[in-house]
C-alpha cells in the first residue's frame, strides 16, 4: 500500500457539549487539524465524514455538505460514512483508499456525534438500531445485553471472571487521568467496578463506555504532495483493512471470536508488511470491557482465551509489554460514535510523534494499531500507523 502521511490531527474534548451544535464541534476539530497540517483549505480534495445518529439526536440528515461548510469550503467532494460505531474508522479507510488510488492528494477525514440531546433510554434505543432489527431489535436486545452474551460465551469456553474485566476498566480510567481530552479523568478501583449497578450480567455500569459528544479530524496527504509542499509529517498510515461478519449474533458460528476484526487486521498487516509482533502500542474499541478482550485476540496479540488476563497481569498497562488504550479508550475517554475511529487515529498519531500526555509510556514506539468496531463487531476497520521514515 502507498504510504499515506498524517499531516495534522485535531479533536474536541470528549464529554457533554450541551449548548453546542455538531457543526461547531466539527469546525473546531477540523480547523485544528488543518492548522497543524499547514495545508490550505483550498487544497483539500475531499471530506470523508463519519456520523451514525445525526437524524435521531440532531434531526439532521445530509450532513456531509453541512460539515464541509463548517470546515470553510464547499469546493470539494463531501461524503458521509455510516457504519454504526465504526463510521469514523471507515471514513479513514475511505480516505486512505482515495489517496492510494492516485486520484487525489489531500483528504480531510473526520467524525462527529452528539448523543447528549437524547435521554439515556433514547440513546440506548438509537444504538440498538445498529443490530439486526428483526432478530435482535424486536425481541428487545440492546448492546449491553448483546455484549453480556459475548462475555458469558467467552467465560463459559475459556474461563475468566468479572474481576478480570474490572481490571480493564481500572487500567483505562488510569490512562485517562492524564488525558485532557477524556470524559472521565478520575481513577477507579476493582471494587468500584464490581460494586457498580448491574446493566446486563456479568456487566455493570463501569464495564460500559459513556454517552458522549465530540468530534475528531485528520488531514491525510500523499507522499508526493508532502514533498512538493515541504511538509514533514512524522507519522504515516501504512496499512488499512476492513472486515464484515453477519449482523445477527445467532447467525455466527461462534461468539468468542470477532471475525470481522480478524480479517480487517490481517489485511492491514499485509498491506503494511508487519505482523502483530511488530506492534508497540494499540488503541482498540472497548465499548464494553469484554470488547477489549475480543479485540486483543482478533488483532493477533493473544491466542483465543488468553487476553482475559492481560490487564490483570499488567501486560496491557502503560508499563506493560503492549500498552493498550493509553488515551483511556472508549471506556474512559468517551465514545461519540461517529468520531471514535478518527479519535483513535488522533490519539495514536500524537503517541507516535511524542506529543501525547502519555507518550512517555512508549518513547521508542514505531508501530501502532487502531481498531474500530461497528455494533457487535459486524464491521471493523483496522489501521497500522508507523513513524514516517
Amino acid at each position: 500500500m502507498a504510504e499515506i502521511l498524517i499531516a495534522g490531527v485535531g479533536a474536541t474534548d470528549f464529554g457533554d457539549h450541551t449548548g453546542r451544535t455538531g457543526r461547531e464541534l466539527f469546525a473546531e476539530a477540523s480547523s485544528s487539524a488543518l492548522e497543524k497540517s499547514a495545508v490550505p483549505r483550498s487544497d483539500v480534495d475531499a471530506l470523508y465524514y463519519g456520523n451514525y445518529m445525526g437524524e435521531t439526536a440532531e434531526r439532521q440528515s445530509h450532513q456531509a455538505p453541512l460539515m464541509a461548510s463548517a470546515v470553510g469550503t464547499t469546493d470539494l467532494e463531501a461524503t458521509r460514512v455510516e457504519n454504526a460505531c465504526a463510521s469514523g474508522g471507515y471514513a479513514v479507510a475511505d480516505g486512505v483508499r482515495a489517496i492510494t488510488s492516485g486520484e487525489v492528494d489531500v483528504i480531510l477525514v473526520g467524525g462527529l456525534e452528539r448523543m447528549t440531546p437524547l435521554e439515556t433510554a433514547e440513546t440506548t434505543a438509537a444504538l440498538a438500531r445498529a443490530a439486526d432489527e428483526l432478530h435482535e431489535g424486536r425481541p428487545g436486545l440492546t448492546f449491553p445485553g448483546a455484549y453480556a452474551l459475548l462475555a458469558d460465551a467467552y467465560m463459559e469456553r475459556f474461563g475468566g471472571s468479572r474481576e478480570d474485566l474490572a481490571h480493564i476498566a481500572v487500567k483505562n480510567h488510569a490512562n485517562a487521568t492524564t488525558n485532557p481530552k477524556a470524559q472521565f479523568q478520575s481513577e477507579i478501583d476493582v471494587a468500584d467496578v464490581l460494586e457498580a449497578p448491574p446493566i446486563a450480567d456479568p456487566l455493570g455500569v463501569l464495564d460500559a463506555c459513556p454517552i458522549t459528544d465530540g468530534a475528531a479530524a485528520a488531514v491525510l496527504v500523499s507522499r508526493e504532495y508532502a514533498t512538493e509542499h515541504d511538509l514533514e509529517p512524522t507519522v504515516a498510515i501504512t496499512g488499512s483493512g476492513r472486515g464484515t461478519e453477519t449482523l445477527a449474533l445467532q447467525e455466527r458460528g461462534e461468539l468468542t471470536r470477532t471475525r470481522a476484526a480478524e480479517s480487517a487486521a490481517q489485511a492491514a498487516y499485509d498491506r503494511a508488511e508487519v505482523t502483530a509482533a511488530d506492534v508497540d502500542v494499540a488503541e482498540v474499541h472497548d465499548c464494553f470491557t469484554i470488547a477489549e478482550v475480543l479485540a486483543l485476540e482478533a488483532l493477533g496479540f493473544y491466542e483465543p482465551g488468553e487476553a482475559i488476563a492481560a490487564a490483570r497481569d499488567g501486560e496491557t498497562s502503560r508499563d506493560g509489554t503492549l500498552p493498550v488504550n493509553l488515551s483511556g479508550g472508549l471506556k474512559a475517554k468517551g465514545h461519540p460514535v461517529g468520531a471514535t475511529g478518527v479519535g483513535q487515529l488522533v490519539e495514536l498519531t500524537t503517541l507516535l510523534e511524542g506529543t501525547h500526555p502519555n507518550a512517555d509510556a512508549v518513547p521508542d514506539a514505531e508501530v501502532g494499531v487502531t481498531h474500530n468496531a461497528g455494533g457487535t463487531v459486524a464491521t471493523a476497520a483496522v489501521h497500522v500507523l508507523e513513524v514516517a521514515k
